[in-house]
């Protein structure tokens, strides 16, 4: 069994996403009394407000030992203490009075976190307060055994529990108290586990991060006590969830339930992809893969963290996420029911979850096997280091990061030691979504024999410092169908590059033209040139005291007030366009600086202009003679140019006008005209990612994007594909 290296070991070096460690950890215990704690009147209280802090506090400071997250952690787990003795020696701890002692959700986590602060972080008192919190709720459910029935109790398992059997079986493998472990079972639910034993596919209308978290638990049981129906049961468990409930992303849930088997076309909607379900997801893959060592668990690891998990934060907005994640056409992660949330009034289960999920990052990089000859498992290429004691070595993994343009995924892996290391095996995943043609690796720059996709390469050797592995890993664009096996749903298919999941930016629209059937990705989706950025322009205007810019929306140009903060909204995609060079204009308008035509960036290839014809401009000084200002002139009408209805607030249609019409005649000497035709020429407010692509559709042009780059603007994870 191969076992995930402890986070205190590894450091991530280059993480894709910037964690706030100030922001992440918070005390608010607003009210002690003799029943716990109390923390506000939300129904989801103490999920984040005491709860899931020490557990993404444990394992952050383990990353990175940072002295104010340390004493932040310290100072919850002294207010959770002064509470509980608070309780009248009980042990009693929670979120909520005693008559609620049954809201495991919130309970969970306040036990998870303390074992953490005790298990990673070190923190002394944290085991006997989560000991003294097991022994009360053990009381408390033997009672309502005694005085009622086990169906009582299991009744009380159809609400969310959190994984109470999860944390109940991790703490008795350090208790070895069997009161622990019967508590444990007694959170099994056998009404879920038993379906899944005998491999029934009846997953629908259950509520997924219930009963996720339930499956976990067992896998814990596997671990503790070796029955395998436990082992056996979370393996058809994953393979069903992707076989028939997971979306692209690597996530699952509809409206926090599980639909109908491989019937997820109809349930494209804004509440999809509970964020909880996918960070319980990766706890199930994980232990999977300490397990089997199979690749398809690693693989799923790699999809759900980069498209599940990164997608959820805004950017690099600490303590700003998502509830759900929305796979539908024209959906937008500002438009869901929660919306984002907000960095201190926002208290979701998913906020806990959330943050916990960016803590450890680094968690399931680097997985060691114990034996004669160590090994380690390298399964994520996250730029990262860490110091593998067993066999004398520090591992530094790095990569070139990725463009759109490039072929190869291009990773380095390097060793260091004080003195030479001991013989050891080192194994890299090498993974499904990539091919042997153009893959190559080379140690030393000696070339090794290349491992197919879906393998590992390893590589037993007496490893010394200055030891290099460089990999050239093949990684194109490929379509995936969505899980629905009716084939009037065949043409409905998600984009990737490699592991990245690419959203398309639209409001609706998701036909894409691919050209004939079947056609590779590559015939119809093509690389954006990072160089494109610099051609790329926002056209600005002074108006009532507003500040507006020139936007194509729905096919026409029209003036839209400037966002306050541009980074990430869909009006910042619409007032970007990439200024593309017109060849051949006859008829040059005087004082013409340039000939162009203007693209929207969400839109490349396709050009506005006259009533939508995609007429090229001359891009000439600005006729109010501003410094720095332009006026667009149309190439085939010279004298006529973009107006905006300036004045009275600003906003409204942008039209053409001419210096010899009706615009010109405004009783002021064409002023008016000259300040309507003028444009302050800014930075773009939107600029293209890295790994951009440009893809054909039936009416329009999509412009894609890795998906766990996007915040407000709208878009598709899937395509409808026509021929």
């Amino acid at each position: 069994m191969a076992a995930p290296w402890p986070v205190a070991w590894v450091a991530v070096a280059a993480l894709l996403v910037a964690v706030e460690l100030e922001a992440a950890v918070t005390v608010n215990v607003k009210e002690c009394t003799n029943t716990g704690t109390e923390l506000s009147s939300h129904t989801a209280r103490g999920r984040v407000q005491a709860s899931p802090s020490p557990s993404p506090g444990a394992r952050m400071w383990a990353s990175t030992h940072n002295g104010t997250l340390a004493g932040k952690m310290a100072a919850v787990v002294d207010a959770l203490d002064e509470c509980q003795r608070a309780a009248a020696g009980t042990g009693y701890l929670s979120a909520f009075p005693t008559e609620f002692f049954d809201r495991f959700e919130a309970i969970k986590p306040i036990m998870q976190g303390l074992l953490d602060q005790h298990v990673v972080a070190g923190t002394g008192k944290a085991l006997g307060m989560v000991v003294a919190m097991a022994d009360y709720f053990a009381g408390r459910v033997s009672n309502v055994i005694r005085r009622y029935s086990i169906e009582r109790h299991w009744m009380s398992l159809n609400e969310e529990t959190g994984g109470m059997n999860d944390v109940l079986y991790q703490l008795y493998t350090i208790t070895k108290d069997q009161k622990h472990l019967v508590l444990a079972h007694l959170f099994d639910k056998p009404c879920f586990l038993g379906l899944l034993a005998v491999q029934a596919d009846s997953l629908s209308n259950f509520h997924a991060n219930t009963h996720i978290p339930v499956v976990i638990g067992g896998q814990m049981r596997y671990e503790v006590t070796g029955d395998p129906l436990y082992k056996e049961i979370a393996t058809f468990f994953m393979d069903i969830v992707n076989s028939s409930h997971a979306y692209a992303t690597g996530g699952t849930s509809v409206s926090e339930f599980w639909s109908d088997p491989k019937r997820l076309a109809e349930a494209l909607t804004t509440e999809t992809e509970e964020s909880c379900t996918t960070y319980n997801m990766l706890k199930v893959s994980r232990h999977l893969f300490r397990w089997t060592k199979e690749i398809m668990y690693a693989d799923y690891y790699e999809r759900a963290l980069i498209n599940g998990v990164l997608s959820i934060q805004r950017g690099r907005d600490p303590g700003v996420m998502i509830y759900m994640l929305p796979q539908g056409p024209g959906r937008s992660k500002a438009r869901s029911y929660h919306k984002w949330g907000t960095p201190y009034d926002s208290f979701w289960c998913c906020y806990g979850t959330g943050i916990e999920s960016f803590s450890k990052l680094g968690d399931s990089i680097y997985f060691e096997e114990k034996g004669e000859t160590p090994g380690i498992y390298i399964i994520q290429f996250i730029p990262s280091t860490f110091n593998w004691g067993t066999a004398g070595l520090t591992i530094i993994q790095k990569l070139i990061p990725l463009k759109s343009s490039d072929q190869y995924l291009q990773v380095s892996i390097s060793t260091s030691a004080k003195i030479d290391g001991q013989f050891a095996a080192l194994n890299v995943r090498i993974p499904s979504w990539t091919s042997l043609n153009g893959a190559k690796a080379t140690l030393n720059d000696k070339d090794l024999k290349l491992a197919s996709p879906g393998t590992f390469l390893t590589i037993s050797k007496q490893w010394a410092s200055g030891d290099q592995l460089s990999l050239q890993i093949p990684i194109h664009l490929r379509t995936e169908a969505i899980k629905d096996d009716r084939p009037e749903y065949a043409s409905i298919q998600a984009v990737l590059f490699g592991p990245f999941l690419l959203a398309g930016l639209t409001t609706g629209d998701w036909d894409a033209k691919t050209g004939g059937a079947p056609a590779a990705a590559s015939d119809w989706i093509t690389p954006v040139p990072l160089e494109s950025n610099s051609q790329l322009v926002t056209f600005a205007q002074e108006s009532g005291g507003k500040a507006l810019v020139l936007s194509a929306v729905n096919g026409s140009l029209t003036m839209r007030e400037r966002p306050k903060h541009s980074g990430g909204t869909e009006t910042a995609v619409h007032a970007t366009f990439r200024l593309v060079p017109h060849e051949g204009a006859g008829g040059a308008a005087t004082n013409s600086t340039a000939a162009a035509m203007l693209e929207p960036l969400d839109m490349p290839g396709m050009v506005s202009g006259e009533k939508g014809s995609g007429a090229p401009f001359n891009v000439v000084p600005g006729l109010d003679g501003a410094p720095g200002s332009v006026s667009l002139e149309l190439v085939s009408r010279p004298g006529c140019f973009l107006v905006a209805s300036i004045g009275g607030g600003g906003g409204g249609k942008v039209q053409v006008g001419c210096r010899d019409g009706v615009s010109w005649k405004h009783g002021d000497g064409g002023a008016w005209f000259r300040r309507a035709a003028s444009f302050a020429r800014a930075e773009p407010l939107r600029r293209y990612h890295p790994m951009s692509f440009a893809a054909r559709g039936v009416r329009r042009s999509f412009l894609l994007e890795p998906l766990f780059t996007l915040r407000d603007e709208f878009y598709t994870v899937y395509f409808n594909l026509v021929a």
